[in-house]
């Protein structure tokens, strides 16, 4: 009998490893794959893919009923993106969901629209596009305001809208089954900020990556990477991106309130050691350090 009783433990032990290793059997550590300038695709789990062009992402997911496609980037990447989607199924592409209003990441849609797809996005987006017009980027069919819940073939995705933070349309979206979040250009990991920041709100940054830190997800797919780069990534990244922003908004303000109020003595003397592994320190930090100087200096 204790015989019995400890093989069915083993058993039970054994199932529940299993289930707990499927659960979280992602790729966080295989690099997306494909050539540097090319375009490559790594299935995340069923239905779930990436679709990468350059160091351009976004996700498309299958189901029964149709597929549900997210930024289609440009229109050499869109029609990529729908040959790659024509070798995992042959149903419709149903939804395109837009992330934001960045003509880089929205543009070549039309290869869907033409093809019945209806496109989704925050209400803002409307505005935005309205004062920037473009060709290849259709209008949405279905806009909301907090937040939406699309459902198709079984499958659940999340939009949320979290405020103003890079431009003001950004939504977050989120798988809960598999608890994973495609948060574009406010989460890339292990790299600096972009540049001098076009279009961000340092301080709305910081507190829109808070708020997503309480999400229930475990891991993360961001909106760029290189070849070299997963395709997914635990969650831990959302706070190291909300860290260095919270380390470099404090380096700049405790140079200034020491008097230093030049920007270019600021670029040359603020150092994040913490963050030099990161790609692209040391050519986008100063250009960071610009930007933070010009959020206090100027309130921009």
């Amino acid at each position: 009998m204790k015989t019995l009783f400890t093989r069915a433990l083993m058993v039970v032990g054994l199932m529940i490893s299993t289930l707990t290793f499927a659960s979280s059997n992602y790729p966080v550590s295989e690099p997306m794959g494909g050539q540097a300038f090319g375009h490559s695709v790594k299935q995340i789990s069923d239905g779930l893919y990436v679709f990468r062009w350059w160091v351009y992402r976004n996700i498309f997911i299958v189901t029964d009923e149709g597929v549900i496609v997210t930024d289609p980037l440009n229109p050499k990447a869109a029609k990529l993106l729908r040959e790659e989607i024509r070798k995992v199924t042959d149903k419709p592409v149903k939804y395109v969901v837009y992330s934001h209003n960045h003509h880089d990441h929205i543009s070549g849609g039309n290869i869907f629209k033409d093809e019945g797809a209806k496109f989704i996005s925050h209400t803002n987006f409307v505005k935005e596009m309205k004062d920037h017009p473009s060709p290849v980027i259709p209008l949405p069919d279905i806009t909301f305001d907090d937040s939406y819940t699309l459902e198709l073939g079984g499958r659940t995705l999340e939009l949320q809208y979290f405020g103003p933070n890079h431009g003001d349309s950004l939504i977050v979206m989120r798988l809960p089954k598999e608890k994973i979040l495609f948060v574009v250009d406010i989460v890339t990991p292990r790299r600096v900020a972009f540049r001098i920041m076009p279009d961000f709100w340092p301080d709305e940054w910081v507190r829109s990556l808070k708020e997503i830190e309480q999400l229930d997800a475990d891991y993360v797919i961001t909106a760029h990477g290189p070849h070299t780069e997963p395709a997914i990534d635990t969650v831990s990244v959302v706070r190291e991106q909300r860290e260095y922003l919270e380390d470099l908004m404090a380096a700049v303000k405790k140079a200034m309130d020491e008097g230093v109020h030049s920007p270019d003595k600021l670029r040359e003397m603020v150092k994040l050691p913490k963050y030099e592994h990161w790609r692209n320190y040391d050519i986008w930090l100063p250009m960071n350090i610009e930007r933070i100087w010009a959020y206090y200096h100027m309130g921009w």
